[in-house]
């Protein structure tokens, strides 16, 4: 007598379903990079104090073309002094449920005294320097982005309010931002970053060629080449 031995489906097991983010969810920043993660087509998603803050289509001429030049600008600093690195778009990781992604930046590089950190690829504290591409002055990048900024030592921040043609650089002094006041002849020269220096106007009405001369110059200063040196001597070897 045979027997006939029956094989027992058991159901597959459930594939965890991520919930995908949404605007103005509130969560802890491990939940957001979770759902960040299972969202590989997402462009940009920011967490500032807990809340979530989705990026709305841009637009060649309120964002895509001003983000463009402020990193074209950026990258003429990076491109001549060593141990300054940039990035944008890329997220930062700071305390108290705050992962914003900023327009641009510059940071110091940790083996040259920055005060940064790499951590499996994402960047752990605020960099020395940050630029953002606002609208207007309403924006949360002047209000809630701002004081996360201050929380977390960003040196220097600039925001291009492209609908109201105007700059704001702001520079941490005793524990609160103020204004950069441009030179006498019409320009922003960084503290933090010495031989950062930009003519506003161009950038506003596009005049790159004039934003980039400006730019030169301040990278043949004297100031730059001292601050070049202090970075080589600071260098520590790989470990």
């Amino acid at each position: 007598m045979s027997t006939v031995t029956q094989a027992v489906a058991f159901p597959k097991a459930e594939v965890e379903r991520i919930p995908p983010l949404q605007n103005g969810d509130r969560l802890t920043a491990d939940e957001f990079e979770r759902r960040y993660d299972a969202m590989p087509d997402l462009k940009k998603a920011e967490l500032i104090n807990g809340v979530v803050y989705m990026a709305s289509p841009v637009s060649m001429e309120d964002h895509a073309a001003p983000h463009f030049d402020l990193i074209s600008w950026l990258g003429l600093y990076r491109m001549t002094t060593p141990g300054v690195r940039g990035g944008g778009n890329a997220t930062l990781r700071l305390p108290l449920n705050n992962r914003p992604q900023p327009d641009g930046f510059l940071i110091v590089e940790q083996s040259h005294g920055g005060q940064v950190k790499i951590v499996n690829r994402y960047i752990v504290g605020g960099p020395e320097f940050v630029v953002e591409v606002s609208a207007t002055s309403v924006s949360y990048d002047l209000t809630d982005k701002l004081e996360v900024y201050l929380r977390n030592n960003v040196r220097e921040y600039l925001v291009w309010r492209v609908f109201d043609r105007e700059i704001d650089w702001f520079v941490l002094r005793s524990g609160q931002y103020e204004r950069l006041t441009l030179s006498p002849d019409g320009y922003f020269k960084s503290e933090i970053l010495p031989g950062l220096w930009l003519d506003p106007a161009a950038l506003i009405r596009g005049d790159m060629a004039t934003v980039a001369e400006m730019a030169r110059r301040g990278l043949a200063s004297a100031k730059h080449a001292s601050f070049a040196n202090r970075l080589q001597v600071a260098a520590r070897p790989p470990s």
